[in-house]
């Protein structure tokens, strides 16, 4: 997910989606322990997606609070 598509998702689809993609690591890993997976770097990449959007919330969250 690139950075673009972050910042048009709003603070609620934010936050959903990276319960969503957290639990798919987690699965992802799990599986990976058990037998490795085709393609590891797939793990990488939603960890760096988790990132970006947990940094979108709180430039989000900064903002608002600069704004009050």
């Amino acid at each position: 997910m690139k950075m673009s598509e972050v910042t048009q998702l709003s603070t609620k689809d934010l936050e959903d989606k990276v319960y969503e993609e957290k639990r798919e690591i987690n699965r992802l890993t799990m599986a990976h322990a058990i037998s490795p997976l085709e393609n590891p770097m797939v793990l990488r990449a939603k960890r760096r997606d988790v990132a970006r959007m947990l940094t979108e919330i709180a430039r989000r969250n900064r903002e608002e609070h600069n704004k009050s």
